[in-house]
């Protein structure tokens, strides 16, 4: 990898694309997020429609677990970020949203992080309408989604992440550093070119499933 001559806070690096074996530049930026240090945002775009972004935490972290009741509208706002070896875990609406070979990062809260599972669930109601128990599930859980957004339905969002690079930022969240047995399973995204199978997963950049059959 060749690194261009840029300043320190916002500089370049060329590489090969993965898909199409083209140069490719990868941007990186530093920023500072409140509450929660320095960070490093990457970005790159190949003409080929090969993308890849990641938002990487300047310090050392332990494998960690994020996790937070969502009782009230407020809680809504609570900010998010999620890198791309980051797992979101809804429990009471059994459904896993983990790291695919091209997921990204973002920053973003509570209510966006819901806006796109609600997105997968209703890409993924189309696929299983036929199948008349699937379906209804799947426009369950999206009444279920709709009524925590207007405070009528409690869940709990939990974020995993075995590079320690995801996080959930409020006073409510709990967090706690994962063992190495807990965080030896969890994906890692890009790093790890893995991906599992589902009947009725979607083809979006991140293995969106239930946690159950």
């Amino acid at each position: 990898m060749t690194t261009k001559q840029s300043p320190v806070q916002n500089f370049e690096t060329l590489t090969t694309c993965p898909l199409c074996h083209e140069d490719l530049i990868i941007k990186w930026k530093s920023d500072n997020i409140p509450f929660f240090g320095e960070v490093m945002y990457i970005t790159a775009l190949c003409e080929c429609s090969f993308r890849f972004a990641d938002t990487m935490i300047l310090t050392q972290k332990e494998p960690v677990r994020y996790e937070m009741t969502i009782d009230t509208v407020k809680d809504l706002d609570a900010r998010v970020v999620r890198s791309t070896s980051g797992t979101i875990r809804i429990p009471e609406l059994g459904i896993d949203v983990e790291p695919g070979t091209v997921s990204e990062s973002y920053v973003t809260n509570i209510e966006g992080v819901l806006d796109r599972i609600q997105n997968v669930v209703v890409t993924a109601s189309k696929w299983v309408k036929d199948d008349k128990e699937k379906y209804a599930l799947s426009l369950e859980i999206l009444k279920k989604l709709d009524d925590v957004k207007i405070g009528q339905q409690k869940l709990t969002v939990i974020i995993e992440d075995p590079l320690g690079n995801s996080a959930i930022i409020s006073g409510k969240a709990v967090s706690k550093t994962l063992t190495q047995d807990e965080s030896r399973d969890l994906k890692t995204g890009m790093i790890v070119f893995d991906i599992d199978s589902s009947e009725i997963s979607v083809d979006t950049p991140d293995n969106v499933q239930p946690i159950g059959d």
